[in-house]
């Protein structure tokens, strides 16, 4: 959050499930992007594990193509790649099994003081016995850990989880990552917010009518589809992403960017929420599940047919009217709505703000729009400030209502980093600022599982919508019958 480079003291960096999918296509990357930017320090080692038996010229090898593949020719410079390449070594060890790790902790310790953090991408069930062995093989001493989503299925798992990992690293070395937390665009709330004497006063519901938040993929679940039938949009994505978006639109100015504080903030945002359960899920709640429809130019198959099976109430559509219980968002609605399959992809917030209370312009000049800021997070990162001007020309006074466009990619002419580089360095560098706290993730399950539990009990299947729509006619019914609509594509 600042233009100041922070140095980056020496690592070394193991990552369970080091061959796994996100290991390629976000850990590795990522990685070589910071290395090329000279922000990784000479004396640096990445170390892979996984189960799978394979020398460090094979890993190389591996970590080479999941390079090809995923950043353009043109940035790998050979020099450059040689350098990251060489840094590579790999282990083969299982979370169930002794073999490998007395060679693990051996390469840990040849690294002398260089500080350890452990990547943990991997299944969560592994989370709790790869903390266990990395405390049994001496390993866990002055270490930081990295967990991934889902933090459980519900609060209690949430709670055991969290409870396995405790044992063995303390909370201050426990880094829950949201890599949404870590996307530029994210970090630009905050300072939009807190930088700047016009938003801060007029962040209320004073002034504000309401917020939208939306996380639209156009993709299904693919891949992905024995995973996501035990998650589900509210899992996957409400619980953690949505509700930490949520967050940073409504906390309260933090009284520093120190970790704590500003995650204190966010926590009473989360305690702030208006349950939701059996008695109003009806009236505040969408799910809905994606039938074969056409996406991208071409017929795309149903979830079902995705998932091989006739029969799911997985949802993999949710939108959800949430109310804060405090004094600076009483009456203002957080409009969340996520979804696989939708009519395009798009993550972004709109802070709706209210109309002006009198019109001196009469009718003639038509509808005075309500101002909106419109903050993309993908694709096409960006910021839109929706203002009434005068249409120019002569005549007398035409409105028209246009926005203040700021695209970081025409505005910076850099690469845009992603979220990995910035929050992997932030684990070396110790700063948690980014990184969920254990009563955070605890706080956002409170909420969230009455609302699972008030689903199971209705017995309603998911709500049916066609492939390349925008999710159910109930959803936008949810919105509408407040007198509000959807705003799609940064409109």
């Amino acid at each position: 959050m600042t233009s100041r480079l922070i140095p980056v003291p020496p690592f070394v960096l193991t990552v369970f499930g080091a061959t796994g999918d996100l290991s390629r296509r976000k850990l590795i990357p990522a990685l070589f992007h910071r290395d090329a930017d000279g922000q990784i320090p000479d004396e640096a080692l990445i170390i892979g594990v996984s189960r799978r038996a394979m020398s460090d010229a094979e890993f190389r090898a591996f970590a080479h193509q999941a390079l090809t593949d995923h950043i353009p020719a043109a940035e790998l410079k050979e020099p450059e790649l040689e350098r990251f390449l060489g840094r590579l070594s790999y282990v083969a060890a299982d979370a169930d099994a002794e073999p490998g790790w007395s060679e693990l902790a051996t390469r840990v310790a040849n690294a002398g003081d260089m500080i350890p953090v452990y990547y943990l991408a991997t299944a969560p069930h592994l989370f709790g016995p790869i903390c266990e062995r990395l405390g049994k093989y001496g390993l866990a001493e002055k270490g930081r850990v990295v967990i991934e989503k889902p933090i459980g299925k519900d609060l209690s798992s949430a709670v055991a989880l969290n409870e396995q990992v405790g044992r063995i690293f303390p909370e201050e070395r426990v880094y829950r990552i949201d890599h949404y937390l870590g996307k530029e665009t994210v970090q630009n709330l905050m300072a939009l917010r807190f930088a700047n004497a016009l938003f801060e006063p007029l962040w209320n519901n004073a002034h504000i009518d309401h917020v939208q938040i939306t996380v639209a993929e156009a993709l299904g679940v693919e891949e992905r589809a024995g995973y996501y039938d035990t998650a589900g949009a509210m899992r996957d994505m409400v619980q953690n992403h949505m509700l930490q978006l949520l967050c940073l639109v409504a906390m309260e100015p933090p009284a520093s960017l120190d970790a704590d504080a500003v995650r204190d903030e966010k926590l009473k945002v989360l305690r702030a929420l208006k349950p939701i359960a059996d008695h109003n899920m009806a009236q505040l709640t969408v799910r809905g599940q994606y039938r074969a429809g056409a996406s991208a130019g071409g017929a795309v198959p149903g979830y079902l047919e995705e998932l091989g099976s006739s029969r799911s109430e997985t949802e993999t559509f949710v939108a959800v009217k949430a109310e804060l219980e405090n004094w600076r968002w009483a009456g203002v609605p957080f409009y969340l709505r996520t979804g696989k399959r939708l009519a395009s992809r798009v993550s972004e917030i709109v802070i709706g703000f209210r109309h002006v209370p009198h019109s001196v312009f009469g009718d003639a000049v038509g509808a005075i729009e309500p101002n909106r800021l419109v903050i993309r997070l993908q694709p096409d990162e960006g910021v839109k400030l929706w203002l009434m001007i005068k249409d120019p020309g002569p005549g007398g006074i035409r409105l028209t209502h246009v926005p203040l466009d700021m695209s970081f990619a025409k505005a910076f002419k850099v690469r845009n980093p992603d979220a990995y580089e910035r929050l992997i360095l932030d684990v070396v560098r110790g700063n948690q600022t980014l990184f969920m706290r254990r009563d955070e993730v605890e706080a956002a399950w409170k909420w969230v599982d009455p609302i699972l539990q008030a689903w199971r009990g209705a017995k309603e299947p998911p709500r049916p919508y066609t492939a390349g729509t925008w999710g159910p006619s109930a959803s936008i019914a949810l919105i509408e019958r407040d007198g509000r609509t959807w705003l799609e594509d940064g409109a």
